[in-house]
């Protein structure tokens, strides 16, 4: 009879995802909490979006910055990485042999059935370092165009996240009215992005959700709380 055909559905977009997560969630917290402090202490709304867009550019570079020196640093240690285990497959093949052997023990696979795959790995150096970086290191080659892409996407993502609680304060001229219509949008706006981080993650959604707005809530009242004692 006919069998239908098995078909694997995995998502993929699992760097660019955390990259938006990452961006959108300190856009939206930052900012949210930061505007919210300032309305504690004043009550004109100029100085609150001065603040606000000051920080939203110095985050988004920072935050884009940090990004791009770290996925050089991966880049840099995968690459020294793998010349020295290019080294050791050249120069001390048989250690190698025992470190690829111990590898396969480690899932339960005795020397005996490893060893023709091992005598087989021996026979082409380059997959045999392939096999040895991802299975002796747990390493995975970089995309090259990775830490140019990442640094963009979180700081795109930390200046929409950061527009969305600063938005009230840009239209009305009273802090006080304001904070109450950034609060409604940006929660809501930690709801849905909360929302969809589980969707995609493959976390309970309404769960990410409310996680989302309990850190933004409590970040934006303890700001609030601060500035108002202060003041």
């Amino acid at each position: 009879m006919p069998q239908t055909p098995h078909i694997e559905r995995h998502f993929t977009g699992t760097a660019t995802v955390r990259d938006i997560v990452i961006g959108m969630a300190d856009g939206l917290t930052v900012p949210f909490a930061l505007a919210a402090g300032l309305s504690g202490a004043v009550d004109t709304t100029r100085i609150i979006v001065t603040a606000g867009l000051a920080e939203i550019a110095a985050g988004s570079i920072a935050m884009g910055l940090g990004d791009y020196l770290a996925a050089q640093s991966d880049a840099e240690h995968y690459d020294a990485e793998r010349q020295r285990e290019v080294t050791e497959v050249t120069e001390k093949p048989e250690a190698e042999v025992t470190e690829t052997a111990a590898v396969f023990r480690s899932y339960g696979v005795t020397e005996d059935d490893s060893r023709p795959i091992v005598d087989a790995l021996r026979q082409r150096p380059e997959a045999w370092v392939d096999f040895m970086m991802r299975f002796e290191l747990g390493l995975e080659k970089p995309d090259p165009k990775r830490a140019l892409r990442s640094a963009l996407t979180i700081a795109g993502a930390y200046i929409v996240g950061g527009c969305i609680p600063l938005g009230p304060y840009i239209v009305s001229p009273k802090a006080s009215t304001a904070l109450v219509a950034s609060v409604a949008i940006t929660l809501m706006a930690l709801a849905t992005f909360g929302y969809g981080k589980g969707h995609f993650t493959g976390a309970p959604p309404w769960r990410s959700a409310m996680q989302t707005v309990l850190i933004g809530g409590v970040a934006a009242g303890v700001a609030f709380v601060i500035a108002r004692a202060i003041s």
